[in-house]
């Protein structure tokens, strides 16, 4: 049983709601089902109540949810405990993302080091998401926001911090607002040029039979947004590029429910596991 079950066991207890949570904890709804799900089969009863309309705890919930609060409880004195030992922690990190991941995760993990850790110094660098691993590879950074892949070096350690999934971007004009109205011999794609997007868009394609009319293969997601938005062609691109786009407002995000999400996380050498920085800024992002 994970302390992070425990935690987004304890949020969904308070809000009854599981968008809500997922949101707050940083991973999707359907993983937070399955986390619940493996919870309730750990205990062997069911923690929740749920319907279409609404989510309520049963009474082993509540008893459960008394142990959650005194395990995590516990745990943050531990946590206390070693961090007067660890008050005094300093040096100097260096960190790489893309640019919209330093947007959409960073704030919150920056905001956490300077309460915890006022003497770390976070040196950040930014941009495409493919160079993130192979810039720790090569020590130009410590840690890195990368993305996994099945062909993920093995000497990197890899910490999940998120599920992203893909969304269809059309232009507003098209009024499209179903994957499966796409003409796609009717509309030009514009695609990705290389990374695990491309990977996961083309076996997608493939899976539906479905010979793109490629317009163009472009570095970079947020491209791909400002590409479509200017009425030049459809795509898929992350949610959270999506999100963090000054384009958005002129596209339509459409579901494609059955296209692959990836894992976002933290990546460093294997070999600096057990490096103080490295270990606070992961147990930052697990807190």
């Amino acid at each position: 049983m994970e302390l992070k079950a425990l935690q987004m066991f304890r949020h969904l207890a308070k809000t009854l709601h599981f968008s809500k949570t997922a949101g707050a904890m940083f991973v999707s709804p359907p993983t937070l089902s399955r986390v619940i799900t493996r919870l309730e089969q750990e205990c062997g009863a069911a923690l929740f109540v749920r319907n279409n309309r609404s989510v309520q705890l049963t009474a082993a919930g509540q008893r459960f949810l008394e142990f959650a609060e005194l395990t995590l409880q516990a745990w943050l004195e531990v946590r206390a405990d070693i961090g007067q030992q660890e008050a005094q922690l300093s040096g100097t990190l260096s960190l790489y993302c893309s640019v919209t991941a330093s947007q959409s995760h960073l704030p919150r993990l920056l905001d956490k080091l300077q309460a915890q850790y006022p003497q770390i110094e976070l040196k950040l660098d930014t941009g495409d998401h493919s160079l993130a691993v192979g810039n720790v590879e090569q020590h130009k950074t410590d840690i890195a926001i990368a993305i996994y892949t099945p062909e993920f070096p093995a000497h990197l350690s890899f910490k999940k911090i998120d599920e992203v999934p893909l969304v269809l971007i059309v232009p507003k004009t098209l009024q499209v607002s179903n994957i499966e109205d796409i003409k796609w011999h009717e509309h030009s794609v514009v695609m990705p040029a290389g990374g695990p997007s491309k990977r996961t868009i083309n076996h997608w394609f493939a899976e539906h039979g479905v010979k793109p009319r490629v317009y163009a293969s472009v570095s970079g997601n947020e491209a791909i947004v400002s590409m479509v938005a200017l009425g030049l062609g459809i795509g898929f691109v992350p949610q959270i590029v999506l999100d963090n786009s000054v384009a958005k407002a002129k596209v339509t995000s459409i579901e494609a429910k059955d296209i692959e999400a990836y894992s976002l996380g933290l990546c460093f050498l294997k070999e600096r596991e057990n490096d103080a920085l490295i270990r606070a800024m992961v147990d930052l992002f697990d807190s």
